[in-house]
């Protein structure tokens, strides 16, 4: 069985929405405001943050507020430690250690974090996942909480959401066609069309007339499971796994926690294969 890279929906997601003008008219959306200038907006996304072994995709700040916005296209309640990580990141950026030694207080953005889900699992309109959710030991009132409200962006749910926001509406009508063609065609022909007939319509296009040849080029990378299933038996369950990780990150630009899911490694199993890599 081959598996085409199924990372096209974040990959365009990150692209469309790292340009100012379209995270602000997103951020408008989510807040019923109605800033008009990408300059009062500040793109804070974390890139190539090794430390964290990940990056985020979005992330702006505005009106004294840090905004973390993720795409997913399969269910993760383990958002909220990823967006732990990711605001840290973030806070120790703004925040050096060295500065929070006195007797001045600091004062930090208002950090929210929201997911865009528009996976093929039935997921409820709008719900939340909670750090708490996920302690070893539940307690009453958690000293630590952090709150992610997710937003099922598929064909149904939260259209108000998507007609305030024009990219998000059109970049969900390019999925669609995307997820509409992959029916009868490869994963990259159906990108090209979709491309194509978006343009056509006017869905996306200028982003896609800039964007064209990186948007379809997402699909380039298969995944053979097959042939990663006959590396195990061939040279032994740790080393194949380690190969198949490194092919994947340095295939598809993807850091290893991500190629380690792809893979289906268990959790369990995970440290050890990143303390090798």
């Amino acid at each position: 069985m081959t598996r085409t890279n199924p990372m096209y929906k974040d990959t365009v997601f990150r692209m469309l929405f790292k340009e100012p003008k379209e995270a602000l008219s997103l951020y408008n959306a989510l807040n019923g405001t109605s800033y008009d200038d990408p300059s009062a907006l500040e793109i804070v996304t974390l890139e190539n943050a090794i430390y964290l072994n990940m990056k985020n995709d979005v992330a702006i700040m505005i009106d004294s507020t840090l905004n973390l916005y993720e795409h997913q296209s399969t269910p993760n309640p383990n958002m909220p430690l990823r967006d732990l990580y990711y605001v840290s990141g973030e806070l120790q950026r703004l925040f050096p250690a060295k500065n929070l030694y006195g007797r001045v207080k600091k004062a930090i953005p208002v950090p929210r974090f929201v997911v865009f889900y528009n996976g093929e699992e039935s997921q409820a309109e709008k719900f939340s996942y909670k750090l708490s959710d996920l302690y070893a030991k539940q307690v009453a009132d958690p000293e630590l909480e952090l709150i992610v409200t997710v937003y099922n962006i598929n064909e149904g749910m939260n259209e108000d959401l998507k007609n305030a926001c024009r990219s998000l509406k059109e970049y969900m009508q390019f999925v669609a066609l995307v997820g509409q063609y992959r029916k009868t065609m490869p994963l990259q022909d159906a990108i090209e069309k979709a491309v194509k007939d978006c343009m056509a319509q006017d869905i996306l296009k200028d982003f896609l007339e800039s964007n064209r040849n990186q948007v379809v080029s997402t699909s380039l990378e298969e995944f053979d499971q097959e042939l990663y299933e006959k590396i195990i038996r061939d040279e032994g369950r740790e080393e194949a796994r380690l190969t198949s990780i490194r092919n994947l990150m340095e295939s598809m630009k993807i850091p290893a926690q991500q190629a380690m899911d792809l893979l289906k490694i268990p959790e369990a199993e995970q440290e050890t294969y990143l303390s090798k890599l």
